[in-house]
């Protein structure tokens, strides 16, 4: 539910409604008392999708600020469905990384009008 309103970055669309995100796509573990591994695979909608990393960053984003317990979070793009799904899977699981991309300014803006939730 929480990641189900994040809008793409190019189109007036839902993660949910281009089918990025699915319940399918999200698993939720226990790994000790009230701690939890949450994990995600978004399926880009084209192979060479430019705005993969900013999705995986609007997704981390979301789920930091929304879940209500303690956990820990890994974001991947589905096995398969992107050219550089590697490279940007390493991205989005590096918390330095995610750390210096939420500092410019124009990124945050843009992560920011993904997240929001709608009126």
């Amino acid at each position: 539910d929480i990641i189900r309103t994040i809008r793409d970055p190019e189109k007036p669309n839902t993660l949910e409604e281009l089918e990025v995100v699915t319940e399918s796509c999200v698993e939720v573990q226990e790994i000790g008392e009230e701690e939890y591994l949450v994990i995600i695979r978004f399926t880009p909608t084209v192979p060479h999708c430019s705005l993969a990393t900013l999705i995986g960053l609007c997704l981390r984003i979301k789920l930091q600020r929304c879940l209500p317990f303690r956990h820990k979070l890994e974001i991947y793009i589905s096995e398969g469905t992107h050219s550089t799904e590697e490279d940007i899977n390493k991205q989005i699981n590096d918390k330095e990384r995610v750390a210096a991309a939420m500092e410019n300014p124009n990124l945050r803006e843009i992560v920011e009008q993904c997240v929001t939730e709608p009126e």
